[in-house]
């Protein structure tokens, strides 16, 4: 895993993760290797489920198609989505599937910096992208969202908490 990848890794586990209650549902969307579902599962929290196109997640599929895949409107505690929404228009999903309070929890790269990261990816310093990211945009209002936490690092990426 490049370098860069592992220190956000650790970074996001630390702000975003260990203040999770143990008993929270908790839906990762693009859980890709499941660094995140052996994070939580190994650590005790107890109601994990990811979400992805490809791999071995505990759901197979398209977020968007979550009526199809069995899961329900209000399900979720937490839904975290890293490194997500700059693929695909996922907030309306989002929203359905949050509980009302719940809180959605995002990293996505800044606009401003993206090129910056392409250079980084090219160096293997940057996890590769898996696809291009045609939903790019800044993140720090979303409609419907209460915009709990929002902050740009090194003005490359852009982590925010949103509530229901």
């Amino acid at each position: 895993m490049p370098l860069f990848s592992r220190i956000a890794q650790k970074k996001k586990i630390s702000f975003f993760i260990d203040t999770i209650a143990k008993d929270a549902c908790i839906l990762e969307i693009g859980c890709g290797n499941n660094w995140l579902g052996n994070y939580l599962l190994k650590n005790e929290w107890c109601n994990y489920k990811g979400i992805d196109v490809e791999g071995n997640p505990t759901i197979k599929g398209d977020i968007n198609s979550w009526q199809s895949l069995g899961l329900k409107p209000d399900e979720f505690d937490i839904i975290i989505a890293f490194e997500v929404v700059e693929h695909d228009n996922i907030w309306e999903s989002c929203y359905l599937l949050l509980k009302p309070g719940g809180r959605l929890l995002i990293t996505t790269p800044n606009p401003a910096g993206d090129w910056v990261l392409r250079i980084l990816e090219f160096l293997r310093l940057n996890q590769k992208r898996t696809s291009p990211h045609t939903y790019l945009q800044n993140i720090k209002k979303i409609k419907n969202f209460e915009t709990v936490y929002y902050k740009k690092i090194f003005n490359l990426s852009q982590w925010a908490i949103f509530k229901k």
